[in-house]
């Protein structure tokens, strides 16, 4: 059979149990993701099924919505840790945080040391409406502040979409990209779908993520892949060995 009719695979068939998720929300009641322990725990559980090895997992810090606190975070880790050892579900599990790009936020990675991925590469995200009009200058601040800005799923910002100039841009900057995997299969919608697969295409991700905040999120890595450029995206998934702990 040609190539190009061959169907193709779900998801989740990338995922080959050593996979290192470096974004997700499963740690309990501290934003959007898991409401509750129970919730918490079901959420690794599905995880380690779908071929996550390792978790470093990220809670949202954005000042004005859910002010959480490195302090916070922590905590909320140590009480899963130990949830997780109860319910004999072995799964390594670290925090970092998805830090939002605002006012706060520039003047707090100048004052205290921020939560990261591994040594020194934090996840940052903007808003889904407009860009901040002072990104690059923030993206270098950061940088001089000694961090590696990982910039969380890129193919998410529409008003990007029509100004493919501007990823360049911020790569050229020296920010890094971090796929959503489930962009992969049109759970955002089709357009969003379509500037994954271009980016991929271009090969300007470097790392990638579940973004995992509850129960759907996990449902969907059962869908097929809409994109073209499946090599490239299973060496993006590779990549993510570099957060092995």
């Amino acid at each position: 059979m040609l190539s190009f009719l061959k169907s193709k695979p779900a998801l989740k068939e990338l995922l080959d149990g050593s996979f290192i998720d470096i974004h997700s929300h499963i740690l309990p009641g501290i934003d959007d993701g898991a409401k509750n322990m129970i919730k918490s725990i079901e959420l690794v559980s599905a995880l380690q099924k779908l071929g996550v090895s390792q978790i470093v997992t990220t809670p949202h810090i954005n000042h004005y919505v859910w002010n959480n606190s490195a302090e916070i975070i922590q905590v909320r880790l140590q009480e899963t840790q130990k949830a997780l050892e109860e319910n004999k579900i072995k799964m390594p599990v670290q925090a970092a945080a998805e830090y939002f790009i605002d006012s706060w936020f520039e003047n707090h990675f100048k004052e205290e040391k921020l939560l990261t991925l591994k040594d020194n590469y934090v996840l940052i995200e903007i808003s889904y409406l407009n860009a901040p009009l002072n990104i690059y200058k923030t993206i270098f601040e950061i940088q001089v502040a000694g961090y590696v800005p990982v910039l969380a799923h890129p193919e998410r910002y529409v008003f990007y979409h029509n100004k493919f100039s501007e990823y360049e841009k911020l790569k050229n900057a020296g920010c890094l990209f971090q796929l959503n995997l489930l962009s992969t299969v049109e759970y955002y919608g089709s357009k969003i779908s379509k500037v994954t697969d271009e980016l991929l295409a271009k090969g300007m991700y470097d790392f990638c993520g579940t973004d995992v905040h509850h129960k759907k999120h996990i449902e969907a890595f059962d869908g097929k892949i809409k994109i073209k450029n499946i090599n490239p995206l299973k060496e993006v998934i590779a990549n993510n060995q570099f957060f092995k702990f």
